[in-house]
């Protein structure tokens, strides 16, 4: 990395535990300023000391459209660029396919990929700007085939993919690139619901956060659309 003046700068949603923390972690420890959104900036204090030069925490909540806007504004306003995104908020609500729960299934829709699509929108001018900006979108494999019954997650999942690959199709000329990164069971409290895979043989979070930083370090003319990550064998993929 450079001088922390011109240190790269990465937005993180949803940065206070699990995968967002680990992503975060990974990120500073490698000399990245950051701009973490998350719903409780206690909790981001907690975990990782006040703000500074080199950290700025923004209250954001994908069911308020308003915190992305304030949000990506002062990250631009305190950093003068912004240089990464990654959208790792995310929500696991269990609705199945009879389930007649529209309430559940617009919760999902507005966290999993309106969120995503908002804070792609309100970043890319500045992500043009660098001509090597990075979207990493925090997918799953439940968005490149189903081996369960929650269809309200697969289907936002899948949404995930489409945003992704349509982000790339439309800002590969200005140098941005996009990036899915698809796990199987991450060992977070989002994977606790499950007995099929014993926690110590779930991917690590700080495993998927050196995934993260790889999919934003590659240079332009070496981009990865998707990163599939498995802790146990998947015959299809």
């Amino acid at each position: 990395m450079t001088t922390q003046q011109h240190s790269r700068v990465a937005l993180i949603s949803g940065a206070s535990r699990g995968i967002g923390l680990a992503i975060a972690r990974e990120l500073i420890g490698h000399g990245y300023r950051l701009s973490l959104g998350a719903r409780n900036i206690q909790a981001l204090k907690a975990e990782l000391g006040p703000e500074s030069g080199r950290l700025h925490y923004a209250h954001f909540d994908a069911f308020e459209p308003a915190t992305s806007e304030r949000w990506v504004a002062a990250a631009a306003e305190k950093f003068q660029r912004i240089d990464a995104l990654v959208n790792n908020a995310g929500l696991g609500e269990h609705v199945s396919l009879m389930d007649d729960n529209d309430e559940a299934l617009d919760r999902l829709w507005a966290v999993n990929v309106k969120a995503p699509l908002r804070l792609t929108r309100l970043c890319m001018p500045h992500l043009e700007q660098t001509g090597a900006g990075r979207i990493v979108n925090i997918a799953s494999l439940s968005g490149k085939r189903v081996r369960n019954a929650f269809v309200g997650y697969n289907m936002t999942k899948f949404a995930v993919m489409g945003l992704t690959h349509t982000t790339r199709h439309v800002a590969w000329e200005k140098g941005v690139r996009a990036t899915a990164i698809c796990p199987s069971f991450v060992r977070t409290e989002m994977s606790s619901y499950t007995n099929k895979v014993k926690p110590e043989d779930m991917i690590q979070p700080e495993t998927l956060a050196s995934l993260v930083r790889t999919a934003i370090e590659l240079p332009n003319n070496a981009a990865m659309a998707e990163m599939l990550v498995n802790c146990r064998l998947e015959d299809t993929l």
